[in-house]
């Protein structure tokens, strides 16, 4: 796999479902963040300069498109990477899919600006920041 791309697996539990015994919309949600955390935690150096807590990613724009149904037990493997970086936002591209059958469950983008938590306005992706992030962008 491409050093770009991190991902992270995951179990469907009975708590995720809907009253139709699929996983409800707004999980995918949480699924979806659990791939961005583990994205950063695949990037030591990514994730130690946003720890300083002067600027934070936040997202700003979510597309989501659900494919196919994932059950009770479904085992899914939620990938992620930058697909692009501009002067001043980002967007991650994830999918999940089955494990058993490599099925295609979702795909989304992020859009995330980079915010100046102390006025908590969004400000350019620059120096450093656009510095790491640069080689990771995978379109």
């Amino acid at each position: 796999m491409d050093s770009r791309i991190s991902s992270v697996s995951l179990r469907v539990r009975g708590y995720h479902l809907d009253g139709y015994g699929h996983v409800n919309n707004a999980r995918y949600l949480e699924f979806l963040e659990e791939g961005r955390w583990a994205y950063f935690d695949d990037r030591p150096e990514l994730f130690h300069r946003l720890q300083r807590g002067d600027v934070a990613f936040v997202a700003v724009n979510v597309n989501i498109d659900y494919c196919a149904a994932a059950v009770a037990g479904d085992d899914l493997k939620v990938s992620s990477r930058v697909c692009e970086l501009g002067a001043r936002s980002a967007r991650m591209a994830q999918e999940i899919h089955r494990c058993g059958d490599d099925a295609l469950v979702s795909r989304a983008t992020i859009t995330f600006v980079l915010l100046d938590v102390a006025a908590n306005r969004a400000i350019p992706i620059e120096g450093e920041l656009h510095e790491l992030l640069a080689p990771l962008v995978l379109e």
